[in-house]
């Protein structure tokens, strides 16, 4: 399957990023680093309240840099969880997940509510897409007294770790994102309301082939871009060859050396680059009670590093 970077050109992207290192930022803002790989708290923003197209384009250039921000003390309604989202793109609406009522675009993760075990693996969001999500837009709710962390891995951190063999060899590869690996019939098929629902979101999803490194649209990085959540194979490999590069490709990306650890306060918000990241979720507050709300946002269509024609 061919990948194409369209109407950009790499000298463009790349020179994005170089312009993304060096980026100012408005006048009350401070940024505060959590690690040398990714990770950065936001401080001195309103996400409540409209954003200019300066601190947009700020935003835009941190998440390029960082690829999680973070922000505390946010009071975003739903509805401005929502505006903020559209200002970043067209919002995704997940097939089997609900939403806030009336309010589609803002889905709820509720552990009361739902068998959220999908979560608690790592994972990109919605790779079983033809167009994964630029990014996702998460909010606390509700929180556990303690527990219910999120860790999230750089995809580019850890293909920058690869020996150069190693990068060469995964380049040229592609591979598998199905939609029924994290969404089993068995989980989600409780009712015939709910089989229906997703025989339906199955059917609107087959497997999606994705080059194994994606090369970021923007910034032009390459980064891993498989996950134990949705990547079933690599194309071309038999059965035990493929196992066994995607076993040491989950293993490597999620390395301590490339994640960072997010422990959750009231009105903490997230935003992650979902083309160059992974994240899981901390399954350990149960039966206490943990309410997130997400917003997500379309992106387009992976490419590889060997994909380059207009």
């Amino acid at each position: 399957m061919a990948y194409s970077l369209r109407h950009q050109d790499l000298q463009v992207v790349e020179a994005a990023s170089v312009q993304a290192s060096a980026l100012s930022t408005p006048e009350g803002w401070q940024v505060e680093r959590l690690s040398p790989g990714l990770g950065a708290v936001i401080h001195g923003v309103d996400l409540s309240a409209p954003l200019t197209d300066v601190s947009l384009t700020a935003l835009r250039q941190l998440l390029l840099k960082h690829e999680v921000l973070f922000f505390r003390r946010q009071t975003m309604s739903p509805q401005q969880h929502r505006a903020l989202g559209a200002a970043f793109g067209t919002l995704h609406i997940h097939p089997v997940f609900p939403s806030v009522p009336s309010i589609p675009e803002v889905m709820v993760l509720d552990t009361q509510q739902q068998d959220l075990k999908d979560n608690a693996l790592w994972h990109t969001d919605v790779t079983f897409s033809e167009t994964p999500p630029l990014g996702a837009i998460l909010a606390a709710r509700h929180l556990p007294s303690c527990g219910g962390d999120t860790l999230w891995a750089s995809g580019i951190a850890a293909y920058e770790a690869l020996s150069p063999m190693m990068k060469e060899h995964l380049e040229g590869l592609t591979a598998l994102h199905d939609f029924t690996r994290s969404f089993p019939l068995a989980r989600y098929g409780k009712t015939s309301e709910a089989v229906a629902r997703w025989k339906a979101a199955r059917d609107q999803h087959p497997p999606v082939e994705h080059p194994v490194i994606r090369v970021h649209p923007e910034s032009g990085r390459r980064a891993i871009f498989v996950n134990e959540g949705f990547t079933t194979e690599i194309c071309g490999l038999e059965g035990d060859e493929s196992a066994a590069l995607l076993g040491y490709l989950f293993r490597h990306v999620t390395k301590p050396e490339f994640q960072i650890r997010w422990s959750w306060r009231e009105g903490d918000v997230a935003f992650w680059d979902n083309r160059t990241t992974q994240h899981y979720a901390v399954d350990d507050y149960r039966p206490h009670r943990r309410i997130m709300h997400r917003v997500t946002i379309v992106g387009d269509r992976p490419f590889g590093p060997g994909d380059r024609s207009a």
